[in-house]
């Protein structure tokens, strides 16, 4: 029976969460989470669901404001799935439920990271990003899944996968997907900036066209 903190996001193991809490039972479990040294979880809430989650660890307060509310930093740690869920634990504000924590199967391979960084390296060439955040192998599936545009639907179902080498190849098959259409993109957008444009094309020799 963990504290819940139910957020329409997904949190990874692995990553440092800043969040500002401003809700009073929120705040009363940020008190405890100090005082305890209690962890607390953050399902996701989706589909208007709760089921899959990742347990945080309060890091520090990065800042208190006088009316109560807070900057804090958290640590995601592992994931979990609820298996029960309540609006109110007992003589406290906030929410809580029963959980189970997943086994994780660490079974990642070296040239699917290489793989993976060279579809992410790709994207970001065709989607002009500047100063783009760099990966250095190793690194787990977890540091890189927000940084490669997929939805709250293909984030939350990466959380559910329970193999490194899965989000791996999960992850490929996503960018996979997704280059060609930012390249569809970029061309017809292209196309569009050329319209009223005096256009330079390339003759044609007629030698090898039939009718």
């Amino acid at each position: 029976m963990i504290p819940l903190f139910p957020l329409q996001s997904v949190v990874y193991p692995g990553e440092r969460l800043a969040l500002h809490i401003f809700e009073e039972r929120y705040q009363q479990l940020i008190t405890d989470c100090l005082q305890n040294k209690i962890s607390f979880g953050i399902p996701t809430y989706i589909n208007k669901k709760l089921d899959y989650g990742t347990e945080v660890l309060l890091q520090k307060v990065e800042k208190k404001y006088p009316g109560g509310e807070s900057d804090v930093i958290c640590i995601g740690k592992r994931v979990f799935r609820v298996k029960s869920f309540s609006q109110e634990l007992p003589d406290r504000l906030y929410a809580g439920g029963e959980v189970d924590f997943m086994q994780d199967t660490d079974d990642g391979k070296e040239e699917l990271q290489e793989e993976l960084l060279r579809n992410i390296a790709i994207l970001y060439v065709e989607l002009t990003i500047d100063k783009p955040p760099v990966f250095t192998i190793p690194f787990i599936s977890y540091q890189v899944a927000h940084k490669v545009g997929l939805s709250l639907e293909q984030e939350y179902q990466l959380l559910k996968l329970r193999s490194e080498l899965e989000r791996l190849t999960y992850l490929i098959a996503h960018l996979k997907s997704t280059i060609p259409v930012v390249r569809e993109m970029n061309r017809a957008k292209e196309v569009i900036l050329m319209n009223g444009h005096f256009k330079n094309f390339d003759p044609l020799d007629f030698e090898d066209f039939k009718l």
